[in-house]
């Protein structure tokens, strides 16, 4: 079986910890197809190297992906995306994706000096484009 990369953008001034990027890449990845059940991933040491970061943080990671039965490390053999795990728990892992881009982008929209108001205000057009976007699809 091929090992194959996942795409890690980490953001080292996001205040969001680095462990907790990279268990939320991972998941939005499977949750958007980039990741497979079965397809194998770096071990936790080619990933630090890769990304240049403490092999304890990518182990950290790994250990919470295990933990929500996403990944699973078979001694000798790598470490595997598992089948799709139940759906309670990929609810759970979604909301909890969101809970954090939501948390980045208010966070930053607050650190470049926009107010509440705003923010609500940027948010409630970009719906609604996005509404319009998607009926104009549902038409075609």
């Amino acid at each position: 079986m091929v090992e194959k990369k996942p795409s890690l953008h980490l953001d080292f001034h996001s205040g969001l910890p680095i462990y907790t990027q990279i268990v939320n890449q991972i998941q939005s990845q499977l949750a958007n197809g980039i990741l497979k059940p079965g397809d194998q991933l770096p071990t936790v040491r080619a990933l630090a190297e890769e990304l240049r970061i403490n092999f304890n943080t990518v182990a950290r990671a790994y250990r919470i992906l295990d933990e929500a039965r996403i990944i699973s490390t078979q001694q000798g053999r790598g470490t595997f995306i598992t089948e799709i795990p139940p759906p309670e728990v990929t609810e759970k892992l979604r909301r909890e994706s969101l809970s954090e881009l939501t948390q980045r982008f208010i966070g930053e929209a607050y650190r470049l000096g926009f107010s509440e108001r705003e923010v609500s205000r940027m948010v409630r057009d970009r719906l609604k484009s996005w509404k319009e976007a998607k009926q104009v699809q549902k038409d075609v």
